[in-house]
């Protein structure tokens, strides 16, 4: 097996990828996180205008992506790729570090812990009380299992699952929000006055109702790790970033207006599942099976998204000689990554046996975001190389990178200033600077060797 070629076959087309940018995008995060903004932004002005900001920064992010994509298009890794040949290999090493030890794990946890929980909600049991509540990790950790031995048999298989999660999701979510337009409108008149509530808007609360936002569209880099297993990378990878963000910010801007349809701001305020009560509040029970399978559905795709995507981080560290050479086996039979998917998910599924599912989604989002600032930050770097000519080029000049930039600046001001995240915040940052020694140890083997 150690002669295996280390060569990933190109599968994936323009909808394919497009596919996966958006499964990995739609989550859990457009079910949860609208009851925390509207404890910040009591508002429906305040509530569109933060879903908006969220996802334009969301697209400076794909849009600035796609043009250091296009000069990198034929390297599997993604940003661990664009990190290395624009900040040099410690920085790539410092991703790859955090996203083996933190990252992928935290996320594969976070995910197939809210997949566990909903998927327990159907069979009629509650997730919250014993014995459930620690069997939730089990059954978490058997989604991991599941999704892991998909995407060993072949890229082709994880990505059809994703196709079809994905069609069901965004099917799903789109269901509900043209149900609650064309029913609940007419009944309600919507709750749309007053639009913009005296003191519902400021400055402080919209930063902090912006990190949970930034949250739900986070995903869409995920794409770029599969740069190597896509048709025509040069033209297939910007148009996938950008049409998968673009069609996820349609839906959640469609969602959002859905359930200021049926629901008052506070009553979605109170709502930790308000698309489970805006179809509760339309069809009764049989409404809230559906938003409960939707969910399952959408968890599960972004699981084995999950781990279609993140594993050629790690492939792409072997074959540099950064992690074991192993690692960037390819299975002679299913042309897959093998090694690096068995990795990944072995480590997802420690996390999720130990970890809450509070636990996991912080510690993701605090670790992945320093990097990809500066992957994006990337852009102005190759622009001022000599004679740089890319296939496609972010609009809006420095205006674009610098928006994206600023956002995820402020999601890691928020974790410093706020007093019961800054503990933790520091200790995930320290335990990516722990990875500098591992490096340069490393490096001095491969160098000696």
């Amino acid at each position: 097996m150690a002669d295996s070629p280390r060569v990933l076959k190109r599968h994936l087309g323009v909808w394919a990828a497009s596919a996966v940018c958006v499964g990995q995008i739609i989550g859990s995060g457009i079910f949860r996180s609208p009851a925390g903004v509207a404890e910040k932004l009591p508002g429906p002005f305040p509530l569109i205008l933060v879903w908006s900001a969220g996802g334009i920064f969301a697209l400076c992010g794909a849009l600035s992506l796609a043009e250091v994509a296009s000069v990198y298009p034929n390297d599997t890794g993604g940003v661990y790729v664009y990190l290395r040949e624009v900040w040099g290999r410690l920085s790539a090493f410092l991703f790859g570090w955090a996203e083996l030890i933190i990252i992928r794990a935290a996320s594969l946890g976070a995910i197939s812990t809210t997949f566990a929980e909903y998927a327990l909600r159907a069979t009629g049991v509650d997730p919250s009380h014993a014995p459930w509540d620690q069997r939730v990790h089990y059954v978490a950790a058997a989604a991991i299992a599941v999704t892991t031995l998909v995407n060993v048999l072949g890229v082709e298989w994880g990505s059809r699952v994703t196709n079809v999660t994905v069609v069901a999701k965004y099917g799903g979510l789109l269901f509900i929000a043209l149900l609650a337009i064309a029913i609940g409108l007419p009944q309600s008149g919507g709750h749309f006055t007053p639009f913009y509530p005296e003191g519902s808007l400021k400055l402080a609360p919209f930063g902090l109702a912006l990190v949970s936002v930034l949250w739900a569209f986070d995903g869409w880099a995920d794409l770029s790790f599969m740069s190597g297993e896509v048709k025509d990378p040069q033209r297939t990878l910007p148009r996938a970033l950008v049409l998968g963000t673009c069609m996820v910010l349609a839906i959640y801007l469609l969602a959002n207006v859905a359930y200021l349809s049926v629901l008052t701001v506070d009553e979605i305020r109170g709502s930790r599942l308000v698309a489970a009560t805006v179809a509760d509040r339309l069809l009764g029970q049989p409404g809230v099976v559906f938003v409960g399978i939707t969910v399952v559905i959408s968890t599960f795709g972004t699981l084995n998204g999950t781990l279609l995507t993140s594993p050629r981080v790690f492939f792409a560290m072997a074959d540099d000689g950064l992690l074991f050479k192993q690692v960037a086996n390819v299975h002679p039979k299913f042309q897959s990554p093998w090694v690096a998917i068995m990795l990944t998910g072995g480590v997802g599924i420690a996390f999720v046996l130990v970890g809450t599912f509070e636990q996991l989604a912080d510690a993701f989002v605090t670790a992945l975001i320093p990097f990809y600032a500066l992957a994006v930050a990337s852009v102005y770097r190759l622009r001022r190389r000599p004679g740089y000519n890319p296939p496609f080029r972010a609009p809006g000049g420095a205006v674009v990178p610098a928006l994206f930039v600023v956002s995820t600046v402020m999601l890691m001001v928020n974790g410093l200033a706020d007093a019961g995240a800054r503990t933790p915040t520091l200790i995930i940052f320290g335990v990516i600077a722990a990875g500098i020694p591992v490096y340069r140890y490393v490096e001095k083997r491969r160098l000696a060797a």
